[in-house]
């Protein structure tokens, strides 16, 4: 199947897939249990730590539930520590000495990858992170579901109500 037969949410998971896929199995043979999601939150991490997940959630630039899901599996995987914070409902999260010990390896992956990223993006019409940031940024001025609403107005499934941000905002 070529890839223009494809739509645009599938290309997307099939470009994470190429991506990620190949890091995943060089972490695999480099950093056993290291996960490529698990990157922000190291890099997080060894800015400051240790840190609450909302911290790490804003310095990596994900969601609270998506560093909260990550971290578990971090420390599912010892990669990570917790330890109570000072409130007691927080936990402050750190990197274990396990991950300290592989930071040298995946010090040298990252800056591969990044290599590699460069070397993808020469071969490209439009630079790939670039084009990326761009959507990043069209996306948070205007969302696609906004997009989407105004590009075709569409009922609910009961057929009585617009199915619109704003429609579902009034009800």
């Amino acid at each position: 199947m070529s890839a223009s037969s494809f739509k645009l949410g599938t290309m997307l998971r099939h470009l994470i897939d190429l991506l990620d896929g190949d890091l995943e199995a060089i972490y695999a043979r480099v950093a056993p249990g290291y996960r490529p999601r698990y990157t922000p939150v190291v890099r997080a991490l060894l800015k400051h730590q240790p840190c609450t997940i909302g911290a790490v959630a804003a310095d990596a630039g994900i969601t609270h539930s998506a560093a909260s899901q990550t971290v578990a599996k971090m420390l599912k995987e010892g990669l990570v520590t917790s330890t109570p914070g000072d409130d007691g409902r927080e936990r402050l999260i750190s990197l274990s000495s396990r991950t300290e010990a592989a930071l040298p390896a995946l010090e040298e992956i990252w800056a591969a990858t990044t290599a590699a990223t460069a070397a993808l993006d020469a071969e490209l019409a439009t630079p790939l992170i670039g084009a990326v940031e761009e959507a990043i940024r069209a996306l948070d001025a205007k969302s696609f579901e906004k997009r989407i609403s105004s590009a075709a107005p569409f009922r609910s499934s009961d057929n009585r109500t617009a199915a619109t941000p704003e429609a579902a905002a009034q009800s």
